[in-house]
């Protein structure tokens, strides 16, 4: 696809165990280049989930045999430096990473060209070191200092391979910022793909605000529950499971409904008839205030991070398509809530124009103009 040159091409990924954001890029750059071949430290897809790689077979690390690595790979992290590079790159012209811990690391030599599509320097070993160490209960005692050393040894490993990498790509302007100060490299910015073909507008919405996403402590999903439950009068729906949902019930009251994980056409319908969709994490880039923007849903989000690049809060209402909150506090999103009734009624049409900058096609475009521009 590339000037009809025939180049060989190695697309290098974390790890396949689902589908998520950015599993979602992998798809889309493996439609750029179909005759790639996939590499990834495990692969535990199972069989009716393999759509999205074309099926392909998946060449995998040591750690894909290891003891209850189908269900704790992820335990295996201070490995996986050395498992990813022991994956050979050696016959390709071209290997494209799909980074956010270690596939950055491939080792290549100087007649490759190595991309690197960075969701983020590994964030728990970088500047949410302490807020991860805390949320895994290992800030004291020996289990703390072992975790400690090799979040050092991380960064260590992770700052020196960022050498390996020719081009940088980042998924947002938060995060070439974040590439910036880490690794010292410029990057370019192109954001992931967002399916809006997969969302209808829907101009006619019902009285009740959506919180959606993964209960995990950084989501903030117990953010959005405690500040609902001081406003009785205002309905909200809450959609996703994970570690932090009895933690939400517990905190709710009758005007929250708590509805754990739903399938992806029931979530769509709850997004397209949302007054508005609540959004309280600090996320790299952000996908689903994007989706509820593409049904013609407004967005209230934590101002800060990917947020600020997909939601617009401005007086201007041809381009207003959300408000913005300045801290993740309740106290912080209650003033939102105000400012989002008080203020003038948003228009779906706008919030649908300002999620298709973020297509599908938009991504591949720009993707591979930057590929032929590496290639030179």
């Amino acid at each position: 696809m590339l000037d009809k040159r025939q180049i060989r091409v190695a697309i290098v990924h974390e790890w396949f165990a689902s589908y998520a954001g950015s599993e979602k890029v992998v798809e889309q750059i493996l439609h750029l280049f179909p005759e790639a071949d996939l590499f990834s430290v495990v692969d535990f897809l199972p069989a009716d989930s393999r759509g999205f790689i074309k099926n392909k077979k998946v060449t995998t690390t040591f750690v894909q045999n290891l003891p209850k690595a189908s269900r704790k790979f992820r335990s295996y992290l201070p490995l996986m430096p050395l498992a990813i590079e022991q994956l050979d790159m050696s016959k390709y012209d071209l290997v494209i990473s799909s980074s956010h811990a270690v596939a950055k690391g491939v080792l290549t030599g100087p007649s490759q060209i190595h991309i690197c599509y960075c969701h983020s320097p590994i964030r728990y070993a970088w500047d949410l070191q302490h807020q991860y160490l805390q949320e895994a209960n290992l800030t004291k005692g020996l289990r703390g200092l072992v975790a400690r050393l090799i979040l050092h040894y991380m960064r260590i490993w992770d700052s020196r391979t960022a050498n390996g990498v020719d081009f940088f790509v980042a998924n947002s302007n938060f995060i070439s910022k974040r590439i910036r100060k880490i690794y010292g490299r410029a990057s370019e910015v192109i954001y992931p793909p967002v399916d809006v073909s997969s969302f209808s507008i829907f101009t006619s919405k019902g009285d009740y605000y959506l919180a959606a996403s993964r209960m995990v402590p950084y989501k903030k999903m117990n953010l959005i529950v405690e500040a609902f439950s001081r406003m009785p009068d205002k309905k909200l729906i809450v959609v996703g499971d994970g570690t932090e949902f009895d933690k939400c019930v517990a905190l709710a009251t009758p005007n929250v409904e708590m509805l754990g994980y739903q399938e992806f056409e029931m979530l769509r319908d709850l997004m397209q008839k949302a007054k508005a969709f609540v959004f309280a994490a600090e996320e790299d880039f952000g996908i689903t205030p994007v989706e509820a923007q593409a049904c013609g849903t407004p967005v209230i989000a934590f101002g800060k991070g990917g947020a600020l690049e997909t939601v617009v809060d401005s007086n201007d209402t041809s381009i207003r398509t959300g408000v913005l909150f300045p801290e993740q506090s309740v106290d912080s999103l209650i003033a939102a809530v105000g400012r989002f009734e008080s203020g003038p009624e948003f228009d779906p049409l706008v919030c649908r124009k300002n999620a298709e900058k973020f297509g599908i096609e938009n991504f591949r475009e720009n993707f591979l103009k930057f590929v032929r521009q590496c290639l030179g």
